[in-house]
């Protein structure tokens, strides 16, 4: 072999190598690595596209608003409406052209321009003792009726799922109709907010309160941990408000980044989590309600059975999340 050619072909050896190694997508993300890896090993061993997750509990946005054109992250993935329209608002996220996105996922359940997309919903759904409470509720609104003083429990006011379910309040019965229920819910809670969702199902297992709001998957996850059984076995499962307009659905989403340095590798990667073998894994392995209809369910979300979602667009409740901080604030909820 002449000199030059064998040096050609070290320099395309050399090519091919780096090329391979480029094939990778790079996450930030608020969910854990637990929750989100057997759909990424999927991804990684059908692709052969390597997924590297940065995990953090907060300070995400302020992280890429730092590292601007110097960010790693292809694609963040965050829970709650929220926090993904702040990404939007900040100017760090880019549009997603995607057929397959649009058609898998509803529009309630993703960014009109295409800046974040629905993976999974979550229902806020009311728990009720089975021994002190059964019966006694069916809707949000009832959590601030007179027959509920001192019997409620929540987490506190100010942490996204309480603002997302306040901000659908806001959407339905504008600001002084919510104010009015969040006055009224305050008033009827048994003990200051606080801890987490599971803390309000031991809350109610202990007799210091009948009634309480939390996400479902906290539920699945429950009645997996043999400490926590008999927590989840002494209530009922509630999904609000099914005369009316629907059970509050709030949603884990994803995003692409402003600068994102891997973006065919990250738009497949969004697309393959929006496939109907995603959607069904997460439902199998999180407990979380699939966002692209016709998805099979898990078995214990079929136990639980049907149930009518509130189809707001998320986009319009999240436009209200700053006034329902607000509002938190003016009812002084977390005192």
């Amino acid at each position: 072999m002449k000199l030059s050619n064998f040096i050609a072909t070290i320099v395309l050896g050399t090519m091919t190598h780096v090329a391979l190694a480029a094939e990778e997508v790079n996450i930030y993300s608020y969910r854990q690595p637990i929750l989100i890896k057997p759909m990424l090993d999927v991804f990684t061993g059908d692709t052969g596209i390597d997924v590297n997750v940065v995990h953090a509990k907060k300070g995400l946005l302020e992280r890429l608003r730092s590292e601007a054109r110097n960010t790693p992250a292809d694609l963040v993935f965050t829970v709650d409406i929220g926090r993904l329209a702040d990404l939007k608002s900040a100017g760090l996220t880019q549009s997603v052209d995607s057929e397959l996105l649009d058609t898998n996922i509803p529009v309630s359940q993703r960014d009109t321009q295409g800046h974040w997309y629905g993976l999974t919903q979550r229902a806020r759904i009311l728990l009720a003792s089975k021994d002190r409470a059964k019966g006694e509720i069916s809707s949000y609104e009832e959590l601030a009726s007179e027959n509920m003083q001192g019997r409620v429990c929540t987490r506190s006011g100010k942490h996204p799922y309480m603002v997302g379910l306040t901000a659908s309040m806001i959407s339905y019965h504008g600001i002084e109709g919510a104010e009015k229920w969040l006055t009224g819910l305050k008033n009827n809670l048994a003990r200051k907010p606080q801890g987490n969702d599971r803390a309000q199902v031991k809350a109610i297992k202990e007799g210091e309160c009948d009634v309480a709001v939390i996400n479902h998957y906290y539920m699945y996850k429950m009645l997996s941990d043999p400490k926590q059984v008999p927590w989840a076995e002494s209530v009922d499962v509630i999904f609000p408000n099914q005369g009316d307009r629907g059970t509050h659905m709030n949603i884990s989403g994803m995003a692409m980044t402003k600068y994102a340095k891997n973006r065919e590798n990250a738009l497949k990667l969004m697309e393959y989590l929006a496939s109907s073998k995603a959607q069904k894994l997460y439902s199998e392995v999180n407990g979380e309600y699939p966002v692209q209809q016709g998805v099979e369910w898990s078995e214990q979300l079929k136990m639980w059975g049907e149930f009518k979602r509130d189809d707001i667009s998320l986009s319009d409740v999240a436009a209200n999340r700053a006034e329902a901080i607000k509002m938190m604030d003016r009812v002084a909820y977390d005192d």
